[in-house]
């Protein structure tokens, strides 16, 4: 097994782990929907690979059987991140026969690695349930605020 950052070369093998893992976490994505994201993906990558999107994947000779995704962004200083510097990981997924062999630990130490080289205030996720043991025992932990996760959906469908 082969631990290390994505290329420009995997992007088509990071669209289909990309498209597998929402398959798996939303259950059923309508096919117009599907085909959007499909077709959104490989500019998407090649515009952010490696700069703002750092990809860390398992390879089995050839073929990546996990990845985990570490979007960067920078903010505006504050007494939660001095350096302005966040990380977000996403998409942590591991093709099923490849489960239960430690492989996204592995990942993940290499991307907390990596976060610390970058001098990341943190690094955070959202946690599903099967995953949750996982990052509680690397030392994640439940995030209480006086601040409520709210967002707002920008309808363009409508709008032209």
């Amino acid at each position: 097994m082969i631990f290390e950052k994505a290329n420009p070369n995997d992007i088509n093998d990071l669209v289909e782990l990309r498209i597998a893992y929402l398959l798996e976490d939303y259950g059923e994505i309508t096919p117009d929907r599907l085909s959007l994201i499909t077709e959104s993906l490989p500019n998407y990558f090649r515009a952010h690979l490696n700069k703002d999107l750092l990809v860390f994947v398992c390879r089995i000779e050839s073929i990546i059987v996990s990845c985990c995704f570490l979007y960067v962004s920078e903010k505006p200083s504050n007494p939660t991140f001095i350096n302005g510097k966040t990380g977000t990981i996403l998409n942590v997924y591991t093709k099923p026969q490849f489960r239960r062999q430690s492989i996204a630990g592995k990942l993940i130490k290499l991307l907390l690695s990596e976060s610390e080289k970058l001098k990341l205030d943190f690094v955070e996720l959202k946690a599903t349930d099967s995953g949750y043991a996982l990052y509680k025992s690397m030392g994640f932990y439940d995030v209480i605020s006086k601040y409520h996760n709210m967002k707002y959906i920008i309808d363009t469908r409508n709008k032209f």
